[in-house]
């Protein structure tokens, strides 16, 4: 990928030891404004008319799937799906930095830049030089910092760590920025989780060996102020979501299939 023709602006690649388009993250200087296509991700909560654009891209994405005028699919029900793609896009990276490298960024919407292509897997980019630790912790972990974890084998001070650095501050500001459109608190912390489960699942196929580690920092972030009691694993280690993120509605006659992790599901 060739982001900019500004070698001194482009940001570097950096692939974390995860599989898949969703866990591919470059870094960029933030110093420097974004070279086009790179754009903001801070926009997203700063000015209305950018998740106003992707909720109608989603929308109208959506309904044609259905063979349905946009007007068919509800306005929340874009917004949520919206919502899960932004939030899983930038969870993965995150969780399989500081899982499998021992790095804890901390990552705001104005750390990160995006090229907003349809989709979820579109290209982002993390700042090189991550914000000092936002605030003091009661239960201190490893601070927010680029290098390795001071406490890499240690999952309940990792799921501490992105409480802090993920939860708190992107995972907030993207939930909050979906709000307006009618999608409530519970729903958009339920799809953080049912993100955060997904991006686990994956790392442990690429991973097996990291299993033990990545299940319990997943139950730790479950544990975490803001996801308690959106979602809870079973015996199988498997999510189940106490809400829906709504895709279903999107469908014609509102009677789309449910997720795997829906709390609609019926229970095998």
């Amino acid at each position: 990928m060739s982001p900019s023709t500004d070698d001194s602006r482009a940001p570097a690649r950096e692939q974390p030891a995860a599989p898949g388009p969703y866990f591919a993250l470059d870094r960029h200087d933030p110093a420097l404004p974004p070279a086009p296509p790179w754009q903001s991700m801070a926009a997203l909560g700063l000015d209305p008319a950018v998740p106003a654009d992707r909720v109608a891209t989603v929308r109208a994405i959506l309904a044609a799937g259905g063979g349905q005028p946009a007007e068919a699919v509800e306005l929340r029900v874009a917004a949520s799906v919206v919502h899960l793609g932004l939030v899983a896009r930038i969870a993965s990276p995150v969780l399989a930095l500081a899982v499998l490298e021992g790095r804890t960024p901390a990552v705001r919407l104005a750390d990160l830049r995006w090229q907003p292509q349809p989709g979820s897997a579109f290209p982002l980019s993390l700042a090189a030089s991550p914000h000092p630790n936002p605030g003091p912790d009661p239960n201190p972990g490893p601070d927010p910092d680029p290098g390795p974890d001071p406490l890499p084998d240690d999952p309940a001070a990792v799921a501490r760590a992105l409480g802090r650095t993920l939860l708190d501050l992107a995972a907030a500001e993207l939930a909050a920025a979906v709000r307006p459109y009618g999608v409530p608190r519970h729903i958009a912390w339920g799809n953080t989780a049912s993100a955060l489960a997904g991006a686990t699942t994956m790392l442990i196929s690429a991973r097996p060996a990291a299993a033990p580690r990545l299940r319990a920092v997943l139950a730790g972030l479950l544990d975490h102020p803001s996801l308690r009691g959106t979602a809870e694993l079973g015996p199988d280690g498997r999510l189940r979501r106490r809400s829906c993120c709504l895709i279903y509605r999107a469908a014609p006659d509102r009677n789309g299939p449910l997720c795997g992790d829906c709390a609609l599901a019926r229970t095998h």
